[in-house]
Formats: C-alpha cells, structure tokens, sequence
C-alpha cells in the first residue's frame, strides 16, 4: 500500500509540477495530503490522485488525458519520488502545511470555474493554492 501510495504521489507531482520549483513541487503533494485528510475526497493517496468527476474528467488533468502515464525524464521522476517519500514519511517541507491547508490547485495560466468560490491561499512555482 505504501508503494502504491508513493507511485501514485509521485506521478501526481511528476506530471503536475515538474517544471516547478522544490517548494511548488512539495505544495503539489500537499494538496493530495490535505485531500486525503479532509472528508470530502477519498481517504488514501491513490483514489485522490485517481479521482474523477461527473463528467468524466478527472481532478488532476493528465490522469485522463489519453497520453502515456510513463514519466519520460529521469532527473524530474527520481526529484518526483523523492518529493513523494518525504512528503509521505511526514519529512521535508511539509512538516508544516505550506500550502495553509489548500485543496486545490491551478497553473498560473489558467483561471478555473471554481477559484472564485474558494479562499486562495498562497503561489508556488506556477500554481496558486485554494481551500
């Protein structure tokens, strides 16, 4: 279960904030740590990560975007883990909870139906964080 945990965080910080900095890239497992915790997503880090909606999309876009879920950039996948297992074994940057409880997430280039309905949080890296 721990396996299954740290894969599915690390593809979820690999393929979300690769090209962020070391702080974006702990915020973005935050948010799927916080997730876990918080009564309204699933309870383990998979079924977070793995979450759709309604409509058939999912929570983290490149989950259901058709493209190979294979990380294809050494350096980024070992730096993703890396993040993980901190994050997972309760080291790193999120010992206190940078993200100021956040849930959602989402690149700076982009303005999301529901940002207006959340309380923003705080930016790292590309990414500005709700609750």
């Amino acid at each position: 279960m721990i396996e299954a945990a740290l894969m599915c965080l690390a593809l979820n910080v690999y393929f979300e904030a690769r090209n962020d900095n070391m702080v974006g890239q702990y915020a973005v497992a935050q948010v799927v740590m916080n997730r876990v915790q918080s009564s309204k997503f699933p309870n383990d880090v998979c079924s977070v990560v793995k979450q759709s909606r309604k409509d058939g999309t999912c929570q983290f876009s490149w989950y259901c975007d058709g493209k190979s879920d294979r990380p294809r950039e050494p350096y980024a996948w070992a730096y993703a883990q890396m993040v993980a297992a901190d994050v997972l074994q309760g080291q790193g940057f999120d010992t206190v909870d940078m993200t100021q409880g956040a849930t959602h997430y989402h690149a700076n280039y982009v303005r999301p139906y529901w940002a207006d309905k959340l309380e923003y949080t705080v930016t790292y890296g590309s990414h500005l964080f709700y609750k």
